[in-house]
């Protein structure tokens, strides 16, 4: 007879992201993830398989979460520009909150050439996230909002190196101001 679940894997894979954010990858022991989930370690593996799997299922989270928050955002927007400045903004946020930077761009420094399966992942996010630009982009571009002096994918491209610049830079300023001076210096390279 099959062992059930006596806990809540969403609350677990909350709380294991939490552990991964604050320590990173390398740095989280099992006894580290035993202490912040309240789970012995079998129950762990039993459920999650090994400490590479439970990550890989944070960072499906943590991306889905903003993936939400992204869709909100291009629905809500007014405009194309308000839309990639919103994302700018929540990044800026998410970076004051918890000053750790952005778990996918912490995973990309420390973990994208070490494992394939990470490495997949995250080239999945990135073209994922120039599409996003890319198409918000062609759209401002289309209404006459956004120049054409590139194309669509050469700001998404330099949209997404942005961003990323931008969780790294809020690690150390963690200054809303600072951050927010240099969102609108971003930007305006699309009017």
């Amino acid at each position: 007879m099959p062992k059930t679940e006596t806990f809540n894997k969403e609350t677990v894979i909350k709380q294991a992201t939490e552990v991964f954010h604050q320590k990173s990858y390398s740095l989280t022991s099992m006894q580290d993830l035993v202490d912040a989930t309240g789970l012995n370690r079998s129950s762990i593996y039993n459920s999650f398989g090994s400490k590479l799997d439970l990550y890989m299922e944070c960072l499906k989270n943590y991306q889905s979460a903003f993936k939400c928050n992204f869709d909100e955002i291009t629905k809500t927007a007014k405009t194309p520009i308000k839309a990639i400045e919103a994302i700018f903004l929540l990044n800026v946020r998410s970076n004051i909150t918890n000053n750790v930077g952005c778990l996918i761009n912490n995973c990309t420094s420390e973990m994208a050439n070490q494992e394939p399966i990470i490495k997949g992942f995250l080239n999945n996010n990135h073209n994922n996230m120039i599409q996003l630009f890319q198409d918000l982009v062609e759209k401002g571009q289309h209404e006459g909002s956004i120049n054409t002096n590139k194309s669509s994918y050469e700001y998404a491209l330099y949209l997404v190196n942005s961003l990323q610049g931008l969780s790294i830079s809020g690690i150390v300023m963690n200054d809303y101001n600072h951050l927010e001076s240099i969102v609108k210096t971003t930007l305006s390279m699309l009017d």
